[in-house]
């Protein structure tokens, strides 16, 4: 269940970081609300998590694929394009959250 608490988690954080750059600084109240709501949801199923996982393993995770899937809302809904080294770089988050997921004692106390 905590696993999916740490996805609710992610996703609620990619939805509230998503619609940010549409609030054109909280000047728009419809994009503003999902900002607030998105991030709410998110720090409240963290708290959840922390429950079961480690503090830093689940902020690395948690951050770590956040990163990945804003890069991709951020193509998909503005455009937003990145270089061939912003793309390597987060290759090599993903890889590390994979490494602490799959080899890590850390996260299966």
């Amino acid at each position: 269940m905590h696993y999916l608490y740490l996805l609710g988690a992610i996703m609620g954080e990619v939805v509230g970081t998503s619609a940010l750059k549409a609030t054109e600084g909280f000047t728009r109240l419809w994009p503003s609300l999902i900002v607030v709501a998105g991030y709410g949801v998110a720090f409240f199923l963290l708290s959840l998590s922390v429950e079961r996982f480690p503090i830093g393993v689940l902020y690395a995770v948690w951050s770590g694929l956040g990163i990945v899937l804003i890069a991709v809302a951020g193509f998909v809904l503005y455009g937003d394009r990145l270089d061939p080294p912003a793309i390597a770089g987060m290759a090599l988050i993903l890889s590390g959250v994979v490494v602490i997921q799959l080899f890590s004692e850390t996260v299966r106390h």
